[in-house]
């Protein structure tokens, strides 16, 4: 494991990882993508720079609120910036039933100005040429969070080199403290914590249509994050529920509860109908990072009762 440490503190990765944190229903919302490549160093806020040089203000609020996630990508190993290379853009729905992915080659960036941000929000293809994927999206945004760069190159590289024009480098998709992240795309599966070897594995699952439960943080169209962590612990108690359909949070419902923290998710798993009972349990004490203050993981559990056959 690489070093993510200073003055003695661990960064905020490494100390999840310690204190046990599940990276289980932890997955931002994600509906659909608007991947825009960047080469060279990325600043900290270098995505909304980007954005803001090609759209008017206020015109990406109603399609991000809808799920599409605008992100930066670039390609693994050295960042050096060409001002007058072609840019790849890739457009993505990411919805069961409604997975597609597009490129398009644009010679200048403001030419991403004439987009249906609408329709790509709604999951509707057709702006750009059909192209077989998935994409392997790993985030390196050092200047967001150390730990994504620390942890996430090396698993740009592997993959990088394994999966030549599938891999790239992502910025900031958010969960820091569970780099490092792969997100795969328009399956609409997060990752977390994993090293490289785990990295290759979820994308050899990937490329066969199937999903890794190990280290899932959740599917990104799903719900809510108890819809998502109820999803992952199907996945784990059954093994043979690999398709990226193959389980699917339905329902879901409070239970009156002291504290107000446990849902009943009905998840249905191919032929089967599963009740989850999730509980989000007070976290345990907090402890001090290096780069994102205290750190104190949310703590689930669950308990799985298998319904009547669907």
């Amino acid at each position: 494991m690489p070093n993510v440490s200073s003055g003695g503190l661990p960064g905020c990765a490494i100390l999840t990882r310690q204190l046990g944190g599940d990276p289980a229903g932890t997955a931002a919302l994600m509906t659909s993508w608007l991947l825009i490549e960047q080469p060279g160093p990325w600043p900290a806020d270098a995505l909304e720079q980007t954005l803001s040089s090609v759209f008017a203000p206020g015109r990406l609020d109603a399609p991000r609120a809808a799920g599409l996630r605008p992100l930066l990508i670039r390609r693994p190993g050295r960042h050096r910036r060409d001002a007058d290379a072609p840019r790849t853009v890739y457009l993505a729905g990411g919805v069961p039933g409604n997975r597609w992915l597009e490129r398009l080659e644009v010679a200048d960036l403001a030419d991403l100005a004439s987009l249906d941000l609408g329709a790509l929000a709604a999951g509707t293809p057709g702006q750009g040429d059909r192209v077989e994927g998935p994409l392997f999206l790993v985030c390196t945004h050092g200047t967001k969070d150390m730990c994504c760069a620390v942890l996430g190159r090396p698993l740009a590289g592997v993959l990088g080199e394994n999966h030549p024009g599938l891999a790239w480098e992502v910025s900031h998709v958010g969960g820091d403290r569970w780099a490092g992240n792969l997100l795969v795309v328009p399956d609409g599966f997060l990752h977390g914590q994993l090293d490289p070897g785990e990295a290759a594995l979820v994308a050899k699952a990937a490329l066969i249509g199937q999903v890794q439960p190990d280290q899932m943080r959740g599917r990104t169209s799903a719900a809510s994050p108890w819809v998502q962590y109820a999803e992952v612990a199907v996945r784990k108690r059954f093994d043979h529920l690999r398709g990226l359909d193959a389980v699917l949070g339905v329902a879901e419902r409070a239970v009156e509860t002291e504290d107000g923290e446990t849902r009943v998710v009905t998840v249905q798993g191919l032929d089967q109908l599963y009740e989850v009972t999730v509980r989000r349990n007070p976290a345990g004490p907090a402890r001090n990072s290096r780069c994102s203050g205290m750190i104190a993981p949310p703590a689930y559990t669950s308990s799985i009762k298998t319904l009547a056959t669907a």
